[in-house]
């Protein structure tokens, strides 16, 4: 019997390797971009095409590379980052493995220019899939040049599960972003389809977040730093009113290397507790120093997991830092135990005069004659049905509770406004404005305003896309709004849908749009905060839920937009509410699978009493 097994062609073997590290083209982007970091560069351009289908280019000021080392970089394993096992334990550079250049040159077809400073000339390189097919000396600028054409080229199958330009460049953006805030002593510039997307000087960290997700992320920074044995904390978490509520800028880094982990994400979460409201996430950017030998980095192709010595300790260190930064800047209300406060009184001034309280009392007051002091009229007879005479503790206690039921409404939410009258003759009306009673045949419903408004919104959304059919109003004074790189990306990603929805908007320039026009029926007039909402919740519905941009859109703009508890409703909003619910195809249903009303019967009432 012939031998069966064989070794793999390398250009096989690297296609195969490719598939690890190179799965779209922002995992090519991080490569080159960690390479330039690693090089020294001080200067950093990235130019995309097509998403980076067509183009990937990183163009850097970096040491450079000589002839040798410009063809070995190309090949399986070639590194100048470790020589030997006990390396792997101190490792401070991005890359280390060899693989990345090896991985993109077995899929794309390559083209590298490259000088040392002190050389006069430098090399180029073109490979095709493995292949070198060009090697000569260039006049070229100090430092390297790396364009990536035509990714996956070779491999048909994986470039055509690439998903939409609109989405690939998110991903790149995303990377790009990842990069620059680890450090802002780079300046970085990002050109797609020959736009500028970025321009980051050199400067501190705070001046590269704000550069990076705009200038109102200035007031919400909240800086951190603690120093331990274990590790060194440095950064800016947000402040409870910024937080958003979908995942925002969460952002972990060790060793300058950006990082995912749950765990640490909940211990900066616990640290916010009682500060936010549920199901709201704060902002943070938090860079970790600690020794090579105390965690492990190479357990992820992609390198973003990374496992640490004592995680434990790591946690409760983030932990307390967290709070402490949140009292320190007074982040959160203080009480102050030591102040008497009795004595926080206006300071006596001189000339001053001093008045003795004057305490009035009406001996005339009688709390069951309404006469003299204008309180409602109690009938013993009306409250008590005894034969024997109620005692005056008696007839307090039950004034007491009468008064209580009558005049005592408790204010349900904050913001929320005065409670309507009850008229009993109705048959539909809204209680604590947040539900809205109905009845019926069997005995009575109760709606949940905000979530029957959520699906009626969904499905008219949900038909308005499907049928290209809801009507725009124009808005008499055009809005312009600026957000971050990375949200008008996806806002790009589904700029059709948004149009088809009713809103009539148009670009402003740079990462800025200008609305014309919304869905007739808006009255939410601050845009700005609806629109980030909408973002936020698309990248979330998508992360989470795996929903195409679509059903993400629609979901997130029916929550967005639906009337909220606590807001008071006319008697017509009422009933039209009411009536556009069971008109719906799934009335029951709320979209997180909840109920939008509850039915009790007669007999079910009779029994509570």
């Amino acid at each position: 019997m012939s031998n069966l097994i064989k070794l793999l062609p390398d250009s096989v073997a690297n296609q195969i390797a490719a598939g690890e590290v190179v799965q779209r083209p922002a995992s090519a982007v991080k490569e080159l971009l960690e390479n330039s970091i690693d090089s020294g560069a001080t200067n950093v351009q990235l130019i995309i095409k097509d998403a980076g289908k067509t183009l990937i280019q990183v163009i850097d000021d970096g040491c450079g590379m000589g002839e040798t080392d410009a063809r070995m970089c190309f090949e399986r394993h070639a590194t100048s980052k470790i020589k030997e096992t006990n390396d792997l334990f101190s490792i401070r550079t991005k890359g280390f493995r060899g693989e990345a250049m090896a991985s993109i040159a077995a899929v794309a077809q390559v083209e590298m220019k490259t000088k040392l400073h002190e050389e006069e000339l430098g090399t180029k390189i073109e490979i095709e899939g493995s292949k070198i097919t060009v090697q000569e000396p260039t006049q070229t600028k100090n430092g390297t040049s790396i364009a990536i054409k035509n990714l996956f080229f070779n491999i048909p199958a994986r470039r055509n599960f690439l998903k939409s330009n609109q989405v690939e460049t998110r991903h790149i953006i995303d990377e790009f972003q990842r990069v620059a805030l680890t450090h802002p002593e780079v300046s970085f510039k990002m050109l797609q389809n020959g736009s500028e997307t970025f321009n980051l000087p050199q400067g501190t960290l705070r001046q590269r977040i704000v550069n990076v997700f705009g200038k109102k992320f200035n007031q919400s920074l909240v800086p951190i730093d603690e120093k331990t044995s274990i590790t060194n904390l440095t950064g800016f978490i947000g402040k409870p009113e910024f937080a958003k509520k979908t995942r925002g800028e969460q952002f972990f880094f060790v060793n300058k290397r950006f990082i995912k982990n749950s765990y640490l994400n909940y211990a900066v979460m616990q640290a916010y507790q009682d500060l936010m409201p549920n199901k709201s996430y704060p902002s943070y950017f938090i860079y970790m120093e600690m020794e090579p030998a105390s965690i492990d980095i190479n357990i992820h192709p992609t390198k973003t997991e990374i496992k640490f010595e004592d995680e434990k300790a790591i946690f409760a260190i983030l932990n307390s830092a967290v709070k402490q930064s949140i009292g320190k800047y007074q982040v959160a209300p203080s009480l102050d135990f030591e102040q008497e406060t009795s004595f926080n009184v206006e300071p006596f001034q001189k000339g001053m005069e001093v008045k003795v309280p004057q305490i009035k009392v009406n001996p005339q007051f009688n709390p069951f004659d309404r006469e003299s002091n204008g309180t409602t009229q109690m009938k013993k007879s009306s409250v008590v049905h005894r034969t024997e005479k109620p005692s005056s503790v008696q007839i307090d206690a039950l004034r007491k509770m009468y008064e209580q039921q009558r005049e005592f409404i408790p204010p349900q939410e904050e913001g929320s406004q005065e409670l309507m009258p009850v008229e009993m003759d109705k048959k539909i009306f809204q209680i604590h404005n947040r539900y809205i009673y109905s009845q019926i045949k069997s005995g009575y419903i109760l709606i949940d305003q905000q979530k029957a408004h959520e699906r009626i919104l969904y499905e008219k959304f949900s038909y308005s896309l499907n049928n290209h059919s809801i009507s725009s109003q124009k808005e008499l004074f055009p809005v312009q709004l600026e957000f971050s790189a990375s949200n008008f990306a996806l806002l790009k990603e589904i700029w059709q849908e948004i149009q088809i929805l009713g809103f009539d908007i148009a670009e402003f320039g740079k990462n800025t749009i200008s609305i014309n026009g919304v869905p007739s029926g808006l009255k939410d007039t601050n845009y700005q905060k609806s629109f980030e909402q909408i973002l936020e919740q698309v990248k979330n519905n998508q992360d989470k839920l795996n929903l195409d941009i679509q059903e993400s859109l629609v979901r997130a703009m029916a929550f967005n937009m639906s009337i909220k508890r606590g807001k008071q409703l006319t008697e017509l909003e009422i009933n039209n509410l009411v009536d556009e619910l069971f008109a719906c195809d799934q009335p029951e249903y709320a979209l997180n699978g909840k109920k939008t009303y509850l039915t009790f019967t007669l007999d079910e009432l009779n029994k509570q009493f």
